[in-house]
């Protein structure tokens, strides 16, 4: 029982902060890898399976409201899904300890772009 309370309590943290709209899946990226000891791809395809509801519920609503901007979606769809599949095939073909340097240098340059917002362009 108490092996499955940290992962839970992680999780539901996780959910909580996603649901306010802070990259949750993400920071549960980082509990898996760094406390919980799950291997980096593992991690990854966990965060994957906890964002599709999320995105999937987040487009249903944005669709009921009117806020899709179908021209953008149609053009930005068809080049996703091919960074995704080629996203996936290097995570697969390269070594794990390869993926966790770019990674973390990925986090770090997030967290510096939150602290240290852009300027607004005045127009």
């Amino acid at each position: 029982m108490k092996d499955l309370l940290l992962p839970f309590l992680c999780g539901l943290g996780a959910s909580i902060i996603s649901a306010w709209g802070v990259g949750g899946g993400t920071l549960l990226l980082l509990v898996m890898t760094l406390f919980l000891g799950v291997d980096q791809r593992t991690a990854q395809g966990i965060n994957l399976l906890f964002f599709l509801p999320t995105a999937v519920s987040a487009l249903v609503c944005h669709a009921k409201n009117g806020f899709l901007d179908k021209p953008t979606l149609k053009s930005a769809v068809p080049t996703a899904v091919a960074a995704a599949l080629i996203g996936a095939w290097i995570a697969t073909a390269v070594d794990v300890e390869i993926l966790r340097k770019p990674f973390g240098v990925y986090l770090l340059l997030s967290g510096v772009s939150l602290v240290w917002p852009q300027k607004e362009k005045k127009q």
